[in-house]
């Protein structure tokens, strides 16, 4: 997910002109939205072959500001992207498990910095690598300090989210946690048998965390983590279709997916729609992921998150609950962090990106101080702006993820020069 740099356009003029003329226009606080621009930029993602097709959404000032949709959702039946489109937004369900967890915060039920074996007793010995014996094999050693949930929430709990080059991130790709065949409870029980890929705390890493987090949501709650979301967040918010499984009626209505390759071109990917009507439900609801949604119903959950935990009179948190979820919770001394330095200059909060100061490069994606985020596998993307008073929701369906979509649309949105107030 590395951000792709664009190649800035050199300005046409008549005559030379002395070189400070020809910079960019200067950097601005203010901005419209302008619709003719969105709606180029919408359309330049299909005819550039990035995406099949595309739709947008954004809510300012309590109201509708834009909506649009071009090109297809499903390239081979010549279906339109349009507004009752279903759309998996694979990582964009982590704020939906993140919320959930935060309610039971709110009851009580648990502490920010409890040990998450206080809840969870399987995780109360973690292992990390300890160096290699004679013959190169990992040695093991008990972590320093315990996972807390505020890890857990944060991404520093050391989990690993895959195979990867590390003994432990093979250890946990043995464990097969996320196995679609095993519930919540096995996963945990997986999981807390594989070692972390560090010390808790000490470095930013995306990971298997957010299932944990659906698993302590059934274990404090009493209740199956999908049924608890949907009694407590999408009913509430009059969210009608957003859920990890759709009935069969619906199936006809979904987006496909294309890989974009190194050729340029978007090749369909196995076909979520077909596994969808042939295959059972799985038998674990992730945290992580796994949400499908038309765009006005996740709209409803990121206009609650702008009105500081409340919609139409129904409040799910507490404006409180949900500025410390969108304050960066990283420490100062936390300096590896993977990829996010990649999403701008921004920290991290609960299940959010929480941007901290204004863009520092011409080539970052626009937004304003204060702004909390996050997008999902196949390239969807939302984002809350507290000081603009404004929520936008973007779908496509285009892996791998596409970085420059997003910095397309955001600066459709906000126009290309816009920095907003400074940070601290």
């Amino acid at each position: 997910m590395r951000q792709v740099l664009p190649i800035l356009a050199a300005l046409l003029v008549v005559q030379p002109l002395p070189a400070l003329a020809q910079e960019k226009p200067a950097a601005t606080a203010t901005f419209r939205i302008d619709k003719a621009r969105i709606d180029r930029a919408l359309a330049d993602m299909v005819a550039s072959g990035r995406a099949t097709g595309v739709e947008a959404l954004v809510w300012k000032d309590g109201r509708e500001v834009y909506f649009g949709a071009t090109g297809l959702a499903d390239r081979e039946a010549n279906r339109p992207f349009s507004r009752n489109t279903l759309v998996q937004i694979y990582s964009m369900t982590k704020p939906v498990t993140g919320v959930a967890l935060m309610q039971l915060w709110e009851q009580g039920r648990f502490g920010l910095d409890d040990p998450l074996s206080r809840y969870l007793p399987e995780f109360a010995t973690m292992l990390v690598q300890d160096g290699t014996d004679a013959s190169g094999q990992p040695l093991w050693r008990a972590s320093k300090r315990p996972v807390t949930i505020r890890d857990v929430l944060r991404h520093t709990a050391g989990f690993a989210y895959g195979d990867g080059p590390s003994a432990a991130e093979k250890a946990f790709a043995a464990a097969d946690p996320l196995g679609l065949d095993h519930d919540l409870t096995e996963f945990g029980h997986r999981l807390a048998h594989a070692p972390l890929i560090f010390e808790p705390g000490s470095e930013w890493r995306y990971s298997s965390a957010v299932d944990v987090q659906a698993l302590l949501v059934e274990k404090l709650s009493g209740q199956k983590f999908e049924d608890y979301v949907r009694e407590h967040i999408l009913q509430p918010l009059g969210i009608k279709e957003a859920a990890w499984t759709q009935p069969m009626e619906r199936l006809d209505r979904f987006a496909a997916t294309y890989i974009l390759g190194a050729d340029k071109k978007l090749t369909r990917e196995a076909d979520s729609i077909t596994r969808q009507r042939n295959f059972p439900k799985p038998a674990m609801t992730m945290g992580g992921a796994g949400i499908v949604a038309p765009i006005d119903d996740y709209m409803r959950f990121a206009r609650m998150l702008l009105g500081q935990g409340s919609l139409d009179g129904v409040r799910i948190l507490k404006p409180a609950t949900v500025r410390l979820m969108a304050t960066n919770q990283l420490d100062p001394r936390i300096k590896e962090r993977s990829w996010l330095p990649g999403k701008g200059n921004v920290g991290f909060g609960f299940d959010f990106a929480v941007r901290v100061g204004q863009p520092l490069t011409p080539d970052e994606q626009r937004g304003a101080v204060g702004e909390f985020f996050w997008d999902g596998a196949a390239s969807t993307l939302f984002w809350v702006d507290p000081a603009n008073k404004l929520a936008a929701v973007f779908f496509v369906q285009t892996k791998p993820f596409q970085v420059s979509l997003h910095r397309d649309f955001r600066k459709a949105v906000y126009g290309e020069a816009y920095l907003g107030p400074p940070g601290d």
